[in-house]
């Protein structure tokens, strides 16, 4: 019987061990590590809106705020007393227009993305220079202008922004990578090398360390004459005989290092181009996925952060005790653009209500409006009231009425039809068969 407590303190303490290590890599500025921390607490443990509200923040410092809106929105559902998140989405919605800069700077990035893949890397590095401008911690910005800069040579520029990165991540993978290119090119990667090696290099003897011999002693008069003679014929029979020969096969093989070094960086280049290739595919399906999420994010109708805010409104007015707004707010929601686990369960709750006692109230208000002669309301509330609970023949009856009432003989007998064969043994069955004639 106590398996499963046991089983969720388990994965409780899991959780909370990876949002510890989240939360040290996130002091050090390791924000890739620690965005990956945690989104494995948050697997173990939904309910962890500190670990949410640490992956909003890590979102938001790398300029992604949609990510982040959706991170804080998900946890003040989840915690609605003394949660920070709320204060978070204070700060990023309450400013007048902060979205709305937002969705331009997106707009840029993804023009600029499209730009680099049809071969426009000034257009795409001029845009980017804009996004960046306004969101120095755009990631993926100084990224994307990076790689166009390595593409075109400029590895001083590709340096600066990958610099940036590197200093709001400081073990971003993809940028430690790029920058490795870079200072290979700029000749940092060989001083840094150097610095290195002699730092672990032994002291090697130097001039002044040479003892001379205590048999040494200095030649004078003929003897010298004849030592440097010797000396001289010597030497030319050993650069004619010996040095020239090396000479030439050394100055062949010069040549062909030279040209092998030559072969090198032209495969090494070609091998850069094919990476810069598939980074640049990668990065437009980043572009696609980040737009299409983007969209349904921002979209006002039916977008994902309008109907975590729907959601928001509907159990405001269950607190309130307000049942009737409730029920004409959940005909507004779209449960399937809500992702969340833990949203899904309360949505599921308050689906569970609606069928037992909602679509009855929205049936009262469409007999209100008919009776108030507001015919076209009435439908309208009558089909809400289906779309909750379609097994309803005294609604279909109602609707029916009101159809042969606006003089819409044809959907009048259709709805007439449906009562009498679907729901033969019912009262509104019987009325149905009198207003049909038969």
């Amino acid at each position: 019987m106590n398996k499963p407590k046991d089983y969720t303190d388990r994965c409780r303490r899991i959780a909370n061990a990876f949002y510890n290590e989240g939360f040290r890599l996130a002091q050090i500025r390791d924000l890739t590590g620690a965005a990956r921390c945690l989104k494995r607490s948050l697997a173990f443990d939904k309910y962890q809106t500190d670990a949410r509200n640490l992956l909003g923040l890590i979102y938001y410092e790398t300029g992604e705020i949609a990510e982040a809106l959706v991170q804080w929105v998900v946890s003040s559902n989840l915690q609605q007393e003394n949660n920070r998140a709320t204060h978070y989405l204070y700060e990023v919605q309450g400013k007048p227009g902060r979205l709305e800069d937002e969705s331009i700077h997106i707009h840029r990035y993804n023009q600029a993305l499209l730009q680099a893949q049809n071969d426009n890397p000034d257009l795409a590095i001029l845009q980017l220079g804009r996004v960046v401008e306004h969101k120095p911690n755009f990631v993926k910005a100084h990224m994307l202008l990076a790689l166009l800069y390595i593409g075109q040579e400029d590895y001083n520029k590709a340096g600066k922004s990958l610099y940036k990165v590197l200093q709001i991540d400081k073990n971003n993978p993809k940028a430690l990578w790029y920058m490795s290119i870079v200072k290979s090119h700029t000749g940092r990667a060989d001083v840094e090398r150097r610095k290195l090696k002699n730092a672990f290099s032994h002291h090697q003897m130097e001039d002044d360390d040479i003892i001379l011999p205590p048999s040494y002693k200095e030649n004078t008069g003929w003897q010298m004459i004849l030592q440097i003679a010797a000396g001289l014929a010597l030497g030319a029979a050993v650069i004619f005989f010996l040095v020239m020969p090396a000479r030439e096969e050394q100055l062949n093989d010069s040549h062909n290092r030279e040209l092998a070094a030559v072969l090198e960086q032209v495969n090494q280049k070609s091998m850069e181009i094919d990476g810069i290739r598939s980074d640049v595919a990668n990065m437009e399906a980043e572009r696609d996925a980040a737009t299409a999420e983007l969209a349904a994010i921002m979209d006002e109708n039916g977008g994902v952060l309008s109907q975590y805010q729907q959601l928001v409104h509907i159990l405001q007015a269950y607190r309130a005790d307000d049942f009737q707004t409730a029920v004409e707010l959940y005909t507004e929601l779209k449960p399937e653009a809500v992702s969340d686990e833990g949203m899904q369960s309360v949505i599921a709750g308050i689906r569970e209500d609606m069928e037992r006692r909602g679509y009855q109230v929205l049936a009262d208000l469409a007999g209100q409006a008919r009776d108030a002669g507001d015919t076209g309301r009435a439908l309208d509330y009558y089909q809400k009231s289906l779309a909750i609970k379609p097994d309803n023949p005294q609604v279909l009856y109602d609707m029916a009425m009101v159809y042969q009432g606006r003089g819409e003989e044809d959907q009048a007998n259709e709805l007439f039809g449906q009562v009498i064969l679907n729901y033969p043994d019912t009262e509104p069955a019987a009325k149905a068969k009198t207003a049909r004639g038969y």
